[in-house]
């Protein structure tokens, strides 16, 4: 059996209504080298503290979840070069195990929700591969089905998003921009694509996550927030690298869970540490505005 632990502090703070934003650890055992992986998790959960929210990082240790990873837990996941990468499928399975491991989006939106949590903050999500429309991230099921709030910087740019959005629509999951009309292409911030609704403020997203609740559907909320424009990097300069690591990927054989870590490292490598950057400024920015909408859900609840 996987045991489900909660830090005592996360407990307290969920107990007293206080707003608490979840945080991915996948980023920390696979979308990071060491120490960077350590760093952007540190300025992620100081940014939800800034905001005046509580950040809990969600992660399995030594084959149970835990919600609210402590700092030595998180340093250790960082230096563990052995850690799984744990999607929804793997979670029966790290009990028997007995491994730490990095949550994907899809596995920290379903362990947050459990705990009580209402907001999560990560990067980009999964979607619909390019060139591979039967591959098919487990975030969009989960997201589907899970009532949470996800803010994110758009999917990954990597992947099909026509495809990924009509997935999300035929599924019931609203997509809004955050102070943005288009859906944001993880490293641009523009797509091409509209967004649902474009929302000014927390409390916007707020009024749109109750009505949800009070219509008692199952979907979550999608917010997606553009990178901040200092550290874009257009389409038309990321577009030609996109292209080349997934051919590399594809002529390698490259599928299924492994994909997504090898052409977002070979982006890295393509654009001389860019996208590294992009991403650690995106990641930032999500943190600080999932605390926002926490904050501004935690006041609604209290009136």
């Amino acid at each position: 059996m996987v045991g489900f632990t909660i830090d005592s502090a996360i407990q307290q703070a969920i107990d007293a209504g206080q707003p608490v934003v979840a945080l991915e650890s996948a980023l920390i055992t696979h979308g990071f080298a060491y120490p960077a992986n350590l760093d952007i998790t540190r300025r992620m959960a100081e940014a939800v503290q800034a905001e005046g929210a509580v950040p809990a990082v969600i992660g399995i240790w030594r084959g149970a979840v835990c919600v609210g990873l402590s700092d030595a837990q998180v340093e250790t996941l960082a230096a563990d070069a052995t850690a799984f990468k744990v999607s929804v499928r793997d979670l029966p399975l790290t009990g028997a195990r007995g491994v730490h491991g990095g949550t994907t989006v899809a596995t920290t939106t379903l362990l947050a929700h459990r705990a009580g949590i209402r907001v999560f903050a990560t990067g980009g999500i999964g979607g619909v591969h390019r060139g591979h429309p039967e591959d098919i991230s487990a975030d969009l099921p989960v997201l589907a089905s899970t009532p949470l709030i996800v803010v994110c910087a758009g999917a990954k740019s990597i992947l099909d998003l026509p495809r990924t959005l009509e997935y999300l629509e035929t599924w019931g999951v609203p997509v809004l921009g955050w102070q943005t009309d288009e859906f944001p292409a993880f490293y641009s911030r523009t797509s091409g694509l509209a967004v649902d609704r474009r929302v000014d403020s927390a409390a916007q997203v707020v009024d749109i996550f109750q009505a949800q609740r009070a219509l008692r559907l199952a979907q979550g909320l999608l917010v997606a927030a553009p990178i901040p424009a200092v550290d874009e990097i257009p389409a038309a300069e990321i577009e030609p690298l996109i292209a080349q690591a997934v051919a590399e990927a594809d002529a390698q054989g490259i599928t299924g869970k492994a994909i997504t870590p090898f052409i977002l490292a070979r982006m890295v490598a393509l654009s001389n540490a860019r996208t590294k950057h992009a991403n650690e400024s995106l990641l930032v920015n999500n943190a600080r505005i999932a605390a926002q909408i926490a904050g501004a859900a935690a006041r609604s609840l209290a009136r």
